[in-house]
């Protein structure tokens, strides 16, 4: 079952609307242009992760878009709406989007959308990831050259992303990690990029510098938070192919997948770490709260 629940300033709590009906004008620059942002979080047993982290990361790719949004309050009324009016489910996907609206109207189309999460995360998570390296065009230091790229927002323009995706499953693989022309390692089409290693009893985590031009996740984020405060080492980047070669192990983040061991590079085999998956994920939940 899908809800959706448009943010409308005749409705404080939000518009319930009908799934099955039409919603959104064929000229709404979201679908023209693909024109706005958007954020996806994961709601386990009615209650939404990370809320405040999402808010902030919309907030920041819609001023970087020079787009205006509705207040972070409105969004959690709408979130909490479209809970309540959602059938139990143990985890629920939410996605908040927001468009640049009807062209010449001058004001956003906003809602958030409930769906009960699919079956390809939890199997994810659990049987790991195989995926592929792939060049993403363009050099490291691109992002602070060109921030009109918006290298750093989570917009709506996708198709690139998934495109990707569909390339990787056509060649036998799940994912990919994106490269960048000078060889550092940037970041999954949907997901950050970890990396673990355990020396003389210190273990250290590791994610691509954000300043190469990814999105700051905020499942790493959280989840950075939280093993500080459990004794491991954070590091950040810059990251080469290699090093994820030599790592004790890998992993794709995001909100609804949660941690995907990565099992192989390249069709290359990589080591798993069961008890550092393990641990990782109750850390990733207990720093998920909002």
């Amino acid at each position: 079952m899908t809800v959706l629940v448009f943010l409308d300033p005749a409705h404080e709590n939000g518009r319930v609307a009908d799934p099955a009906q039409p919603q959104l004008m064929a000229t709404d620059l979201g679908a023209t242009r693909g024109d706005g942002v958007f954020e996806s979080m994961l709601a386990v047993d009615g209650v939404a992760r990370k809320v405040g982290a999402h808010l902030d990361r919309l907030a920041k790719s819609a001023r970087s878009m020079e787009l205006d949004i509705p207040s972070a309050d409105s969004w959690r009324r709408a979130i909490a709406t479209a809970l309540a009016e959602h059938p139990p489910a143990e985890e629920i996907v939410v996605k908040l989007l927001v468009t640049r609206g009807v062209e010449g109207a001058d004001r956003p189309t906003a809602w958030v959308q409930a769906d009960a999460a699919g079956p390809v995360g939890r199997r994810q998570r659990q049987e790991g990831v195989d995926i592929l390296l792939l060049d993403r065009g363009y050099d490291s230091s691109l992002a602070e050259r060109a921030p009109w790229l918006l290298l750093g927002a989570k917009t709506l323009s996708y198709a690139v992303n998934m495109a990707t995706l569909r390339y990787a499953k056509a060649h036998g693989a799940d994912d990919v990690i994106f490269t960048s022309t000078d060889g550092l390692v940037l970041e999954g089409p949907t997901s950050t990029v970890l990396m673990a290693t355990e020396r003389d009893g210190v273990k250290t985590l590791v994610t691509p510098l954000l300043e190469n031009g990814i999105l700051p996740g905020t499942s790493q984020g959280a989840l950075f938070k939280a093993a500080a405060a459990a004794g491991w080492q954070l590091g950040y980047g810059p990251l080469q192919p290699h090093h994820l070669l030599e790592a004790d192990a890998v992993w794709l983040v995001s909100s609804i997948r949660l941690l995907a061991p990565v099992k192989s590079i390249d069709g290359k085999p990589i080591p798993v770490s069961a008890p550092m998956t393990e641990e990782l994920m109750k850390l990733l939940a207990e720093g998920s709260q909002d």
